[in-house]
C-alpha cells in the first residue's frame, strides 16, 4: 500500500514543477520523453547516483518537488509514491572505484548510459537539470534548476537522492564514525574531523583534494593530470 503524502508546506505549496517542457517533446513527435538528475557529484564519499524518470501523459502525481525542497520524511513517501505512478524508472550508479579511476565527469557519463538502458524503454528525448549535457547518445534539453520546473527531473530527483541516502545509511553501520547517516557523504565538521582521526575509509574518494591533508596515513591521492577537477579544491 502507498504512503500517504504529508501536507505540503505553505513554502513549498505553489512551487509545483510543471509539464511545459515534456509537452513540448511530445508535441514534436517525441514517444518517451526522459528527466534525469543525479546526486553525489560534490560527495567525498560513496557513489555517484542518477535516476531517470518517465512520467505518464495523462496520469498527475501531485506534491513532487524538487528535492532539496522536501524534508528527508517527505521524500521517502514521495520516493515510493513516485515509483508506483511513473511510467518507467531507472536507478544507476558510479562506484567510488569509478569516480576515482575516470573522473568525475566521464564517471556521469557511464552513470547516464546505465540509467537509461535500465529504463527498458527506447528514450526519444532526455531533459536533464543543469547546463551540461552528459548523455550524449540521446537528445537532450538542458535546463538550470530544471528539479524546479520539470516533472520528470524533480521526479527523478527525489528517487535519487532517496536511493543514496539510504546506501549511505547502510554503509553508516559499517563506518559510524563518518557519520555517514547524517552527511550522507558530503563534507562537515565531524566527518572531516573522522577522515583527520582514521583517514579514509573504503568508499572515501581518492581523488579528491581533502587527500592531500591526510599524507601520514599512507593512502595516496589519485592525481591524473589531465583531470581539471583533480586540480580543484571544491570544498
Amino acid at each position: 500500500m502507498t504512503a500517504t503524502a504529508p501536507t505540503l508546506r505553505k513554502s513549498i505549496k505553489n512551487k509545483a514543477p510543471g509539464l511545459r517542457l515534456e509537452r513540448e517533446q511530445w508535441d514534436l513527435g517525441c514517444g518517451s520523453v526522459a528527466g534525469i538528475d543525479e546526486v553525489g557529484r560534490g560527495a567525498w564519499a560513496g557513489p555517484l547516483t542518477l535516476a531517470a524518470v518517465v512520467v505518464p501523459r495523462e496520469k498527475r502525481l501531485y506534491k513532487v518537488r524538487d528535492s532539496k525542497m522536501l524534508t528527508e520524511a517527505e521524500r521517502e513517501v514521495m520516493h515510493d509514491r513516485v515509483i508506483q505512478w511513473a511510467d518507467h524508472v531507472s536507478v544507476a550508479h558510479a562506484s567510488r572505484e569509478e569516480c576515482d579511476q575516470l573522473g568525475m565527469s566521464a564517471a556521469q557519463k557511464l552513470a547516464a548510459q546505465r540509467v537509461l538502458a535500465g529504463l527498458g524503454v527506447a528514450v526519444d528525448h532526455v531533459l536533464v537539470d543543469g547546463n551540461w549535457d552528459f548523455v550524449e547518445t540521446v537528445p537532450t534539453t538542458k535546463i538550470v534548476k530544471g528539479d524546479a520546473v520539470s516533472l520528470s527531473i524533480a521526479a527523478a530527483s527525489i528517487v535519487a537522492k532517496v536511493t543514496r541516502d539510504r546506501m549511505m545509511r547502510d554503509w553508516h553501520e559499517h563506518y559510524p564514525a563518518y557519520s555517514f547517516a547524517g552527511n550522507k557523504g558530503y563534507p562537515c565538521p565531524r566527518h572531516k574531523a573522522a577522515l583527520a582521526a582514521y583517514g579514509p575509509s573504503a568508499i572515501h574518494r581518492r581523488r579528491w583534494v581533502f587527500m592531500d591533508d591526510l599524507r601520514w596515513t599512507g593512502v595516496p591521492r589519485i592525481v591524473d593530470p589531465d583531470d581539471d577537477l583533480a586540480q580543484l579544491d571544491l570544498f
